[in-house]
């Protein structure tokens, strides 16, 4: 069972994704995380983000069941996993990743960009989770400044509105809902009503 997730950031999708899998029983990959891990280690190293090489080498060593969340989600490695998402043999080298893990049983759900059209295309249960961009980045603020981060409503959402343009203009594998999957439209949605939904997507198409 494999449930392919994507969406624009600050959709909605990370935290169902892991509400799904654990209802389901399925294990659970933030593909995000994967590009952050290798930009993360850019970072800290101080190497170019446009190196693909270094990066590709990077991502080969890659332990997908110890990519921590939060020290992974600071401002400036979402901004360079951004950066360097879009170079070709990187990508194809994290694919390669996210599809082992998602081909191993019993399944799981894995949250991204580019799951359902590039990933998992075979995918059982597709959905493409959005919401308007002012909604996205008052989410986005609410959460900075719960973390006791700093955060300006309008340059939040300038900047989702920069990763939106880039990720869905970007010749590899840009961001687009697939043919086949079922649009979920967060912005009049809390969580709960949110889950529900995608829980009922998920059961019908399985029945199906």
């Amino acid at each position: 069972m494999i449930i392919a997730i994507d969406g624009p950031a600050a959709s909605g999708k990370g935290t169902l994704a892991r509400r799904l899998a654990a209802h389901f029983g399925l294990r659970h990959l933030d593909t995000g995380l994967t590009y952050r891990a290798v930009a993360a280690a850019l970072l800290a190293q101080g190497l170019p983000l446009g190196d693909e090489a270094i990066a590709v080498e990077i991502a080969r060593r890659l332990d997908l069941s110890h990519m921590d969340r939060a020290l992974l989600s600071a401002h400036e490695t979402g901004e360079a996993a951004s950066r360097i998402a879009v170079l070709p043999a990187l990508r194809e080298e994290l694919v390669r990743l996210q599809r082992a893990f998602a081909k191993a049983p019993p399944g799981a759900v894995l949250d991204g960009r580019d799951i359902g059209t590039v990933v998992c295309p075979d995918a059982g249960v597709k959905l493409y989770v959005t919401a308007a961009p002012e909604a996205r980045a008052k989410r986005r603020t609410a959460e900075m400044l719960s973390q006791g981060k700093e955060a300006d409503f309008a340059s939040v959402l300038e900047d989702l509105k920069r990763r939106d343009e880039r990720d869905q203009s970007r010749t590899v594998a840009p961001l687009r809902q697939a043919a086949d999957a079922h649009l979920l439209d967060t912005t009049e949605m809390d969580i709960e009503t949110a889950f529900r939904a995608a829980v009922d997507i998920v059961t019908a198409a399985r029945a199906s």
